[in-house]
C-alpha cells in the first residue's frame, strides 16, 4: 500500500464524522459532500506528517470550508421564499450502513436545521462545533477570527435562539400519520374548520423554486394555509418520506411533488412542498395506501 492509499484510508476513517459536521453546518447533503471532498483535496496537497490529531485537523478544514460556503450563500440570497431549504439527509444508500443510519436520524431534525439556517454563519459554526461536537472554544476561535471569549458569546446567542424555538417536533411515526391522515381527509373534503384545528396558529408553508413556478405559494398562519389546502390534495397519497409521515403526488407511480410535515404537540407547525426532480430523487419514499 503506497503513501497516498494509506492517507486515503485514514481519511475514510473520519468521513462519517466530517459529513455529519458539514451537514449540520450547511443543511444540504450535496453541499456537505462538496465540503468533505474539499477537505480530502486539501489533505492530499498538505504535509500532515507533524499533525498529531488528524481528525481534529480535518474537522477544522471542513468547518472553514463550510463557513465560507455559508457566507457565500448569505451574500447571494435575495428572495426569502426562494431561500435554502434544508435537504433530506439521505437517499437510497444501504440502510444497514452506520453512516446512513446516523444521517437518517438527522432527518428528523429538519425543524432544528430550519432554525440553524436563521443564524449568522459564525454563530452557527460556534454552536454546531461546540454544542454538537464538543470542540473547545479556543479551537473554534481561530476559525471565526475571534477571541475564545467572543466565540463563547457567539455560541451563547445561537443557543438562546435554538432553545427559544417552541416545542419539540413529533418523531413517533404513528402519531405523525394520524395527524397527516386527518389533514389529508380535511383537505380533500374542503373542511376548513378541521384544517384550522390541525394547524398551529403560526404554521408556515414553504415551497422550493420548482413548486413555486408550478403555482404553489408560500403562506404563513393557520387561516392562510388552511385556505391553500381546503378542497385540494385530492390526488395526494400518504407516504413515508425519509421515514417520516407525509404526502406525495405521484401520477403514474412517478413522484412529482412531496409534502413534508413538521408536527409539534399534535399540531402542524410547518409544511414543506418539494418538487425539484433532483431533490426528490434523493428521498427515501414509500407510498402508503389510503
Amino acid at each position: 500500500m503506497n503513501e497516498n492509499e494509506v492517507l486515503a484510508e485514514r481519511f475514510e476513517e473520519h468521513r462519517a464524522h466530517l459529513r455529519a459536521v458539514a451537514y449540520r453546518m450547511l443543511g444540504s447533503s450535496a453541499e456537505a459532500d462538496d465540503a468533505v471532498q474539499e477537505a480530502w483535496l486539501r489533505l492530499s496537497r498538505s504535509d500532515t506528517g507533524d499533525v498529531e490529531n488528524l481528525g481534529g485537523w480535518l474537522t477544522t478544514v471542513v468547518a472553514r470550508v463550510s463557513l465560507n460556503m455559508l457566507r457565500s450563500r448569505k451574500t447571494r440570497r435575495e428572495d426569502p421564499w426562494d431561500a435554502h431549504l434544508p435537504e433530506p439527509a439521505v437517499g437510497h444508500e444501504d440502510t444497514a450502513d452506520p453512516e446512513h443510519q446516523a444521517l437518517l436520524a438527522d432527518s428528523v431534525g429538519l425543524a432544528l436545521l430550519v432554525v440553524l439556517d436563521t443564524l449568522a454563519p459564525a454563530e452557527r459554526l460556534a454552536f454546531v462545533l461546540h454544542d454538537m461536537f464538543a470542540v473547545p472554544f479556543d479551537e473554534i476561535a481561530p476559525i471565526v477570527e475571534r477571541t475564545p471569549a467572543a466565540t463563547r458569546q457567539l455560541a451563547s446567542r445561537a443557543r438562546r435562539r435554538v432553545q427559544g424555538t417552541p416545542g419539540v417536533p413529533e418523531t413517533d411515526v404513528t402519531r405523525q400519520r394520524e395527524v397527516v391522515d386527518a389533514f389529508l381527509a380535511a383537505s380533500r373534503g374542503g373542511d376548513f374548520d378541521a384544517l384550522l384545528a390541525l394547524l398551529d396558529p403560526d404554521v408556515v408553508l414553504r415551497t422550493d423554486t420548482t413548486a413555486a413556478l408550478s403555482g404553489a405559494g408560500a403562506a404563513r398562519g393557520a387561516a392562510a394555509v388552511a385556505d391553500t389546502f381546503a378542497g385540494r390534495a385530492k390526488a395526494a397519497q400518504p407516504a413515508l418520506i425519509n421515514g417520516a409521515a407525509g404526502l406525495v403526488w405521484a401520477p403514474g407511480g412517478r413522484p412529482r411533488v412531496v409534502f413534508g410535515f413538521t408536527i409539534t404537540h399534535g399540531k402542524i407547525t410547518a409544511i414543506d412542498i418539494l418538487a425539484d426532480a433532483e431533490r426528490l430523487g434523493g428521498l427515501d419514499l414509500e407510498v402508503l395506501g389510503d
